[in-house]
């Protein structure tokens, strides 16, 4: 706290911005100096109010040791000056009580008497101020349900009477009741009790998130099986590195343990590392550290003991030493809550959840399942079986002619010998044979760069690929091998090309590195033909890609030149595996040229040769263009079988013979077209794992970002947090090493989804904080543009318009350097909506001017289509083709809300915009504004036809139009009129849903005229 408050109302304001704060240190730590600063006052009343404050700090922050201690001060103020405490002061310190109950029932070294003594105290207080005594007996239940003795009487004590003003929520005591009978082995019962709990109807600061985790295991134990997987996720959320609800964390991690997510369980376990350091409460400490327990047992039991671990700060832990510790902390608690209790119903409820068996099997709780396997320190990889690969032979000089003679012929099984040797001349007591057929070693550490190389290139890292090439071509001339120092320089040059930034410049390097490849290939002698022929193909892939960055139709001619000398050479020396991927090559050509029926042909021949004469592993990859290719022709459902067949047949063969992320990218987009959102949605979350197996982050990072945008926009909006969060957490991502906007984007996703999961004030601090650091993105205004809309938004929700204000006025700064209409504007008219709406007349002046910067930005929007469409006469036809999508990090229009560009029939800008000037002047109450602008809105409009699918905002807008008009105005004849007439249109039209809330508006004016 910078300055100690010097007033009363200074301490007030400190007080009251104390209690916004999260519970925690931080506002432990300054509730205990406002305490201080209340003690220089001679009234008494601030002092109640800080010490207040500071139980309520130390009670929800787990420091059960301190809460009694400052409630016994606010007692003897009672005491000493009862008349100062008002019917609210009065009402705060009699409900405490309990608080006080709660925290000596959390600390093992309170004598059993010293407990029962103070719920004779509060009895006799409550019985003196002539309260009920419900709430004593519900404490007196929790005594004897934590002690094991004579639960059942005080269970019928507490449960039979009448609840009163000092009861605790019915929430929490719904959750005391389901406990009851879940204790007693009456798993239906208990759910049956806390159904309105679970299902929302009844909540409280820590319910349902406590019933939740209480809940999950019966609901499995039941069948209830998607219930406790949708409540894992809910739950989980509310409860996720709070100190004084580390007991519920405990239980999350025992759900995971028991249903074959135990790898989940270790990334919570890691995400709330915090609480074996922040938990002060003994019992709350054992409750944690037994759900941790049973969750390490379970990983070591599948032997993953040596796992790295989260645990105890100070050091690095494994699985195996981890569980050692925990289980020696915990089994002291609970014997010393034994010995106090004079019962042994603490230990027998802890040995009774670590001896629980799996319930599942494997039950998949998110949208990122993983195995422990996959959360190992990764392995050196070994290729899997093929139906074609042999056992990799025992010599070492058969190894490496073997590895060769598939690596000349392009046999994906290559991969293995080359993976295999590599190990071996590793090795310290490597020995090259001494044999001719072999060569020199040099020549082997040149094919093993050159393997290398290709792989770092497949990964996009094409820096340390061009270095790994041009190294593996210096060995090759060592070696004496010329042709395949070419080839290695030529795979040098394509890497050299691709890193170039821009289209532009990417096509100018492309083109440079073609023509020295030409002078390379022309000056190297002797060649064999398979490396005169992988020439071609590299020639004429350099051009692809030069025609992929361009579009240019220029560039299209010499793409076909390369592959006819390709094709002619291939052909007459039986170089099968280039005439295929030559002819591939060609098909893409034809859609990167925009002429897919083409591409089409070209690749039915294609796969008609393949499966006549081979090679049989290009037939993955052909089918995966040829889905790709159908896709684009629309027919998604025949695209689907050739991608699906393509994965199927990818399976079969070692080695890389397509790229399998991409593949299942291209089936979840053919899902989508066929309707199918969540089977897409698991292609995309099983792409994103396989691009991390291979190292490849930031495009793995990027499909999930997809998946979670998809699962969003399909309501599982649980899904899609938590597969955010479990991604955030990742150490590169959290530690801010992966692409910034990227991460942005993961960010403002999951927001958006916090938002729809009616957590606002998580989604606006989120925000808040995006809109802070995208305003430093001078390379990308028009992102922070639509971030500090949506922030803007988010805050006029909460009620903070002046921060609203300023998040907007940050956006319209931004949108001047690069516009963004649509989102802009969207958010600007929900801004004015909010504000009128939450302020009534005295909000509607600022609301008006949302409304007239919206105005203005459909004014420049209106320009900027007219001006497009100009420059697009003048250009001519646009240039045709397959476009493959995804430009920006953080994506254009993410904020659009459907509106119709202008010049189309239906909802426009304008249409928009007068609806909204009618909508915010009767939040105002400026009843005659609103019904011109309501009128001026459905003159833009006009009457829906039978083929128009915009009645249901037809009818919305002559239902608000009618009842400004005869409620408010009370015009009630021509608000009849209009709203009849509305109906007989509709009902003429098949509208029958559109007019039920007219016809009820209808029936309200004639009652009310």
């Amino acid at each position: 706290m910078p300055t100690a408050p010097q007033t009363t109302e200074e301490l007030y304001q400190a007080l009251q911005a104390n209690d916004e704060r999260p519970y925690g240190r931080t506002r432990t730590v300054t509730a205990e100096e406002l305490v201080d600063a209340a003690e220089q006052f001679e009234e008494p009343v601030p002092l109640i109010h800080a010490l207040l404050e500071l139980q309520e700090a130390y009670t929800y922050g787990s420091e059960p040791r301190k809460s009694p201690v400052v409630f016994a001060r606010l007692l003897n103020l009672f005491d000493e000056r009862p008349e100062v405490f008002d019917e609210r002061l009065r009402y705060m310190l009699f409900w405490r009580f309990k608080w006080v109950s709660n925290a000596l029932r959390q600390l093992p070294e309170i004598p059993l008497a010293a407990l029962r003594q103070w719920l004779t105290e509060m009895r006799d207080r409550y019985e003196k101020a002539d309260l009920g005594l419900q709430p004593y007996y519900g404490e007196a239940y929790q005594l004897a349900a934590h002690t094991g003795e004579d639960t059942a009487l005080a269970y019928e004590l507490w449960a039979a009477r009448t609840r009163t003003r000092y009861s605790d929520c019915e929430a929490c005591e719904i959750c005391r009741r389901a406990r009851h009978h879940l204790t007693a082995g009456d798993d239906e019962r208990a759910l049956s009790i806390w159904e309105p709990v679970l299902s929302g109807k009844e909540s409280c600061q820590e319910e349902p998130a406590r019933s939740v985790s209480y809940a999950l295991l019966p609901l499995l134990r039941t069948g209830r099986v998607d219930r406790a997987r949708e409540l894992h996720l809910a739950g989980y959320r509310g409860c996720r590195r709070n100190p004084s609800m580390s007991g519920e964390v405990g239980r999350h991690l025992e759900f995971c343990a028991l249903t074959g997510n135990e790898a989940r369980g270790l990334e919570l376990l890691a995400e709330n590392r915090n609480l074996f350091d922040e938990v002060d409460s003994p019992l709350d400490q054992l409750d944690f550290l037994t759900g941790v327990e049973v969750l390490l047992q379970r990983v070591e039991s599948l032997g993953h003991g040596e796992l790295p671990a989260a645990g105890y700060p100070g050091r690095t832990w494994t699985v195996t030493g981890l569980r050692a510790e925990v289980s020696g902390r915990a089994d002291d608690l609970a014997a010393r809550f034994d010995d106090r209790n004079g019962t042994s119903a603490v230990s027998d409820h802890r040995r009774a959840r670590l001896d629980r068996a799996p319930l599942l099997d494997a039950l998949e709780l998110t949208l990122r399942a993983r195995s422990l396997d996959d959360v190992a320190p990764a392995a050196p990889a070994t290729a899997p079986a093929s139906r074609t690969a042999t056992d990799l032979p025992e010599s070492l000089p058969e190894l490496i002619l073997r590895a060769r003679a598939l690596d000349e012929r392009g046999h994906p099984d290559n991969r293995a010998c080359w993976t295999r040797l590599r190990t071996l001349v590793a090795a310290r007591d490597y020995s090259h044979p001494d044999d001719p057929a072999v060569g020199p070693l040099v020549l082997l550490r040149a094919d093993l760069l050159a393997d290398e190389a290709s792989k770092v290139g497949e990964k996009d890292e094409y820096a340390e690929a061009a270095a790994l090439h041009e190294e593996a071509a210096a060995l090759y001339e060592d070696a004496g091998e010329p042709g395949h120092a070419t080839l290695e320089r030529g795979a040098a040059l394509l890497a050299v090309a691709e890193s170039a930034d821009g289209a532009e410049a990417k096509a100018a390097a492309l083109t440079e590195a073609h023509a020295s490849l030409v002078r390379l290939h022309e000056e190297t002698a002797g060649l064999a033909p398979y490396q005169e022929a992988r020439l071609l193909r590299l020639r004429a892939t350099m051009l692809g890609l030069r025609l992929q960055a361009t579009r240019d139709e220029e560039h299209i001619a010499p793409v076909f030149a390369e592959l006819d000398l390709l094709h002619a050479f291939a052909t007459r020396h039986d170089v099968v595996g280039q005439i295929s991927g030559g002819r591939l090559l060609r098909a893409t050509t034809h859609a990167l040229a925009g002429d897919l029926p083409a591409a089409l042909t070209e690749t039915d021949a294609l796969l008609e040769r393949l499966r006549a004469q081979g090679p049989d592993w290009h037939l993955p990859r052909t089918l995966q263009l040829r889905g790709r290719i159908r896709l684009g022709l629309g027919d998604a459902q025949a695209g689907y079988s050739d991608l699906a067949e393509a994965l199927r047949l990818a399976g079969e063969w070692q080695g890389d013979t397509l790229d399998t992320s991409r593949l299942l990218s291209d089936l979840a987009e053919a899902a989508m077209h066929l309707g199918r959102p969540d089977e897409a949605l698991r292609h995309l979350t099983r792409a994103a794992e396989v691009d991390l197996r291979r190292g490849n982050r930031f495009d793995a990072f990027c499909t999930y970002s997809n998946a979670a945008r998809l699962s969003l926009d399909l309501g599982r909006v649980e899904d899609c947090i938590a597969l955010l969060d479990s991604v955030l957490a990742e150490p590169d991502v959290a530690a801010g090493e992966i692409d910034d906007r990227l991460t942005a984007q993961l960010r403002l996703t999951r927001a958006r989804a916090l938002r729809a999961g009616d957590d606002l004030k998580a989604a606006t601090a989120e925000l808040v904080a995006l809109a802070a650091e995208s305003a430093g993105w001078d390379d990308d205004p028009g992102s922070h543009t639509m971030i500090a809309a949506e922030t803007a938004v988010l805050l006029g929700e909460s009620g903070e318009f002046d921060r609203a204000r300023e998040a907007a006025d940050q956006a319209l700064a931004a949108h001047r350097l690069a516009p963004r209409h649509e989102p802009l504007s969207n958010s600007l008219r929900e801004l004015a909506c909010q504000q009128a709406q939450q302020q009534g007349p005295e909000g509607l002046r600022d609301a008006l001017a949302y409304l007239a910067d919206a105005g203005r930005i459909a004014d420049e929007a209106r320009e900027a289509e007219r001006a497009a469409r100009e420059a697009e006469r003048a250009a001519g036809a646009v240039e045709g083709g397959v476009v493959e999508g995804g430009a920006g990090v953080v994506e254009e229009g993410a904020l659009e809300a459907g509106v119709v560009e202008p010049g189309t029939r239906g909802p426009s800008l304008d249409t928009a915009l007068a609806y909204e000037y009618g909508r915010v002047n009767a939040y105002g109450r400026a009843y005659e504004d609103s019904l011109a602008a309501l009128e001026k809105a459905l003159a833009l409009l006009g009457e829906p036809g039978p083929e128009d699918d915009w009645a249901g905002e037809w009818a919305e807008c002559v239902r608000l139009t009618g009842a400004v008009e005869g409620i408010y105005l009370k015009r009630t004849a021509p608000a009849l009129t209009r709203v009849d007439a509305a109906v007989s249109h509709l009902t003429a039209l098949g509208h029958e849903a559109e007019t039920a809330p007219l016809t009820s508006l209808a029936a309200r004016l004639r009652d009310e005229g």
